[in-house]
């Protein structure tokens, strides 16, 4: 199993616009891509900046074959999407982790 994690921070001023987007358009899209068995939604807590709030989208995969093919053939696009949607409101780093 392969985890491809995403953690973005998010301007509070439209911390909420984004949660919605995400949760009923970016992650729903990510997941017709039929590379992912499941995802996981998580608000970090332990961070300590005052004008953005921090996720983490959790992303699990059969094989890394699978996060190969959504990074090359559907990632850009969809990313694309989120800088569109949200300019200069966010930063974002991925981390893919492997089950041990």
């Amino acid at each position: 199993m392969i985890l491809y994690n995403v953690t973005v921070a998010i301007d509070k001023r439209v911390e909420q616009d984004w949660v919605v987007w995400m949760k009923e358009t970016h992650i729903p899209e990510v997941l017709e891509t039929n590379q992912f068995v499941d995802h996981k939604f998580f608000k970090v807590l332990n961070t300590e900046d005052p004008e953005s709030s921090s996720y983490s989208v959790q992303y699990f995969a059969e094989s890394m074959k699978h996060v190969e093919l959504y990074l090359a053939a559907f990632a850009p696009e969809l990313q694309q999407k989120h800088h569109l949607k949200f300019p200069n409101q966010f930063a974002a780093f991925r981390t893919l982790l492997e089950k041990v």
